[in-house]
């Protein structure tokens, strides 16, 4: 195996969900090459990852929006870059016609996909020459190592692997001494969304707790609720705008990260950090963290949890109730 194609286009989270599998494929052929396609707005993740060769990144998403020739233009130029190298094997681990046509335009004679009832777009099936075995229940993460596993034949190690490399800020950040902690309210769908009164209630712990409270945010709406929590959590600290790796660097500083099901509390997990995630629509079981003593989850799909539950994630995640100094 001398040159491997991942395909995950989108989203934040799911590119954190792929760790994984690059270190499984990184230590099951350490000579291949592992090129990895992801769209430009979240291709940071993957230009991080440790063993990854090329990041092929086409900015679909913002083609879409814009329809700008500039980033046609990209977006062939991507294709080009694609199609330089030649592809013992294409993993499309994403499962959408886009990602299957990328897959199709890929110098390969081997591409593997999910079969259709397992696609977001059923008929993209038809993009591949070879289908992933059945994958059961598996988790998010789990379902790509084990069907990429079955399909090349290698042994699968029961642990995940996370390894990435997250450039250095351009000046320290928290040398202050005093802890922090990111919450991470916002996200994309309403329903996902915890009640302000119970963020601050969880702040205004932590605050008593010694750390300080960092809110970040994306939007002039996520940056009015930040400011909206920041008036009932004493000393809060609502951060400015920032680029996803400004934001990596504040998660990689953090002593804790509490968070709704979004991709950075997802990256915080990825990187060791202690993390709580916080479910109400989505599938804890599916798409949660989970690391005895550093991460869990709480919540459900149609189960929000209450502050006492998640005061109780925190004690987990941190060793001990009350001082933050065990972080």
């Amino acid at each position: 195996m001398k040159r491997i194609l991942v395909i995950k286009i989108t989203s934040l989270g799911d590119m954190a969900h792929t760790l994984p599998l690059i270190w499984d494929l990184r230590h099951a052929y350490p000579e291949a090459k592992i090129d990895w396609v992801a769209d430009a707005s979240c291709a940071d993740i993957p230009r991080w990852t440790v063993g990854v060769d090329r990041v092929i990144s086409p900015p679909l998403r913002g083609y879409k929006k814009s329809k700008q020739w500039k980033d046609l233009r990209a977006i062939l130029a991507a294709v080009r870059e694609l199609r330089r190298e030649k592809y013992d094997v294409v993993l499309d681990v994403h499962g959408v016609y886009k990602s299957a046509i990328v897959g199709w335009l890929a110098r390969t004679r081997r591409r593997f996909g999910y079969a259709a009832k397992h696609l977001g777009e059923a008929r993209a099936e038809m993009f591949y020459t070879d289908i992933f075995a059945p994958h059961g229940d598996a988790t998010a993460r789990h379902k790509m190592r084990l069907v990429c596993a079955k399909a090349l034949g290698y042994e699968l190690d029961p642990k995940e692997h996370y390894e990435l490399r997250i450039p250095a800020p351009a000046a320290p950040l928290n040398t202050d001494g005093v802890p922090r902690a990111m919450l991470f309210h916002a996200t994309s769908l309403e329903i996902k969304k915890w009640p302000p009164e119970r963020w601050i209630a969880v702040g205004r712990e932590l605050t008593a707790r010694g750390y300080r409270v960092q809110l970040p945010w994306g939007s002039p709406a996520e940056k009015e609720q930040s400011e909206v929590l920041a008036r009932g959590i004493p000393d809060a600290e609502v951060l400015p705008k920032m680029t996803i790796t400004e934001c990596a660097q504040r998660v990689a500083a953090a002593d804790l990260v509490i968070g709704t099901d979004t991709g950075f509390v997802h990256l915080a997990h990825a990187l060791g950090k202690p993390s709580v995630m916080l479910f109400t629509a989505t599938s804890r079981e599916h798409f949660g963290i989970s690391e005895p003593g550093r991460a869990v989850s709480i919540g459900n799909e149609g189960v929000v949890p209450d502050v006492p539950e998640v005061i109780g994630a925190i004690d987990q995640v941190t060793g001990r109730v009350g001082s933050p100094a065990a972080v």
